[in-house]
């Protein structure tokens, strides 16, 4: 099975899959002073054509770090934050056609209270949890993006893809 390193989240590296702010620990401009601070408009996610965000979550318990199904939406942002702990999330870029680009895979170690913004046509699915036995990621989609806007590629057994750095298992 071929394996791809999971990678630290860096501005530069995620730019083409989307955007993302630390949460918990946030830097940049303000509005107030201490002991009032509003970071304002750090991550911006385009809902589409629908009016209404909906807010679940996601809950990843530990599992095998093997990638073998991914997704993507057409018309909107998929936003993931993970909040009580650190997750592995794979992606790899919109491309034209409907299978997965495996040879453009990447993984990125996401720290808890990061929200990531995923661009629409960013192939993507539920995180790995990290070091820990579950972990809660808040997702914001538009309403029944899961119905209505979402293409699952399920990898045939010869092109599963492992994670592997240190610290995975």
């Amino acid at each position: 099975m071929k394996q791809i390193t999971y990678k630290n989240l860096t501005p530069e590296g995620f730019a083409k899959y989307g955007t993302y702010a630390n949460m918990i620990n946030p830097v940049g401009p303000r509005l107030g002073a201490e002991p009032i601070e509003f970071f304002r408009d750090m991550v911006q996610s385009q809902l589409g054509n629908v009016p209404v965000a909906s807010f679940g979550v996601c809950r990843v318990l530990k599992r095998p770090f093997v990638m073998d199904v991914s997704e993507y939406h057409d018309t909107c942002c998929e936003v993931v934050l993970p909040l009580d702990g650190e997750v592995l999330m794979h992606v790899a870029p919109a491309v034209p056609e409907k299978e997965f680009p495996f040879d453009q895979a990447e993984v990125f170690l996401v720290p808890r209270g990061t929200l990531c913004c995923l661009r629409p046509g960013v192939w993507h699915h539920a995180p790995y949890a990290f070091q820990t036995e579950v972990v809660n990621c808040l997702v914001t989609l538009p309403e029944r993006t899961y119905m209505n806007d979402c293409k699952v590629y399920t990898f045939p057994a010869d092109k599963r893809l492992g994670i592997s750095g240190e610290g995975a298992r």
